[in-house]
């Protein structure tokens, strides 16, 4: 197996392990009523799913050791698309033809991408003063977002989309550099940006609570579009990836991310018949996958959130 068929693998397994857990996570949330949140923390059920979180989290920063950031970033999006069947079977429906031309779209698009972008394993990483730098315009364009203004869920979005993409991107950097021992583990190339992966991640998953109290649909879109998209900026401006084929290449790979980006918005404005009748409050699992602070909840129900590419949930 060649290290971006591994890379892909492991991207898989994590996608399906984030989306098992954030549907179980959304329909445990929404069954918690009252003092739902010291439940939560006594059942079982949930820290299994903190379990399969973590699971997603490792297995992601281990394919960023094996593949290059154009193949696995993107790869986030399946997050969505494995929460579909997912969340039809505990919601006793089938899936909607919303939600399969969104699927179909999603994987068109993704395996355009990863003709095209596929590479070897990541050896380049960035220096100290290239990921210094690439934080600092990261937090200067953040600010910029996040600045008081008309639409704030879509530019909280797109925020936390940069963010958490530019947070994979020194993740990539940190697990080479450690495994490949060109820099020793106490040196500032991996401790001090480990220290900026930890803040830009927590500061994703802040933005994207934020963008996500005036509505789910349209954020979470952005989320799971701005994260890929900060993070192939960097890998092909500085990590020196290359897309396959030449000019017709780049085009194919913009028509699959076109295709993609289709169906992920799709997937995320869904809204299946159910085939049986269901609580008024049982929301769409779709919507919860990277998102589990939802504001449109009851103030009975408590929503405990998790670690999210795609925002889902910001992830790295």
């Amino acid at each position: 197996m060649t290290a971006t068929a591994l890379a892909v693998a492991l991207s898989l397994v994590s996608a399906v392990a984030y989306a098992t857990a954030a549907v179980a996570q959304e329909r445990l949330a929404s069954r918690s009523t009252g003092s739902g949140l010291m439940r939560l923390l006594g059942s079982g059920a949930w820290w299994g799913t903190v379990l399969l979180n973590a699971t997603g989290a490792l297995l992601h920063v281990i394919a960023l050791k094996y593949g290059p950031l154009t193949v696995v970033q993107p790869l986030g999006a399946l997050t969505l698309v494995a929460a579909v069947p997912l969340g039809a079977r505990l919601a006793g429906r089938r899936v909607g033809a919303v939600e399969w031309r969104g699927t179909a779209l999603t994987l068109t698009g993704l395996a355009a991408i990863l003709v095209t972008a596929s590479g070897a394993a990541p050896d380049d990483v960035l220096s100290t003063p290239e990921a210094i730098g690439v934080a600092g315009v990261t937090v200067a364009l953040t600010g910029l977002l996040a600045w008081p203004g008309a639409r704030p869920g879509l530019r909280h979005a797109t925020a936390s989309g940069f963010t958490s993409g530019v947070a994979s991107a020194l993740t990539q950097t940190v697990t080479v550099a450690a495994t490949d021992h060109s820099a020793p583990l106490l040196s500032l190339q991996v401790t001090g940006v480990a220290v900026l992966v930890a803040s830009l991640a927590a500061g994703g998953l802040l933005l994207s609570q934020t963008a996500y109290r005036g509505g789910l649909g349209a954020p979470l879109a952005v989320v799971t579009l701005a994260n890929p998209l900060a993070a192939a900026v960097i890998g092909l401006v500085l990590l020196g990836e290359r897309l396959r084929g030449g000019p017709a290449g780049v085009l194919a790979a913009l028509a699959g991310a076109g295709l993609a980006s289709w169906g992920v918005v799709l997937l995320t404005r869904a809204t299946p018949t159910p085939s049986a009748p269901e609580p008024a409050t049982e929301a769409h699992p779709v919507a919860a996958v990277l998102a589990l602070n939802r504001e449109q909840a009851t103030p009975e129900r408590v929503v405990v959130p998790r670690q999210t590419d795609r925002g889902r949930l910001t992830r790295l």
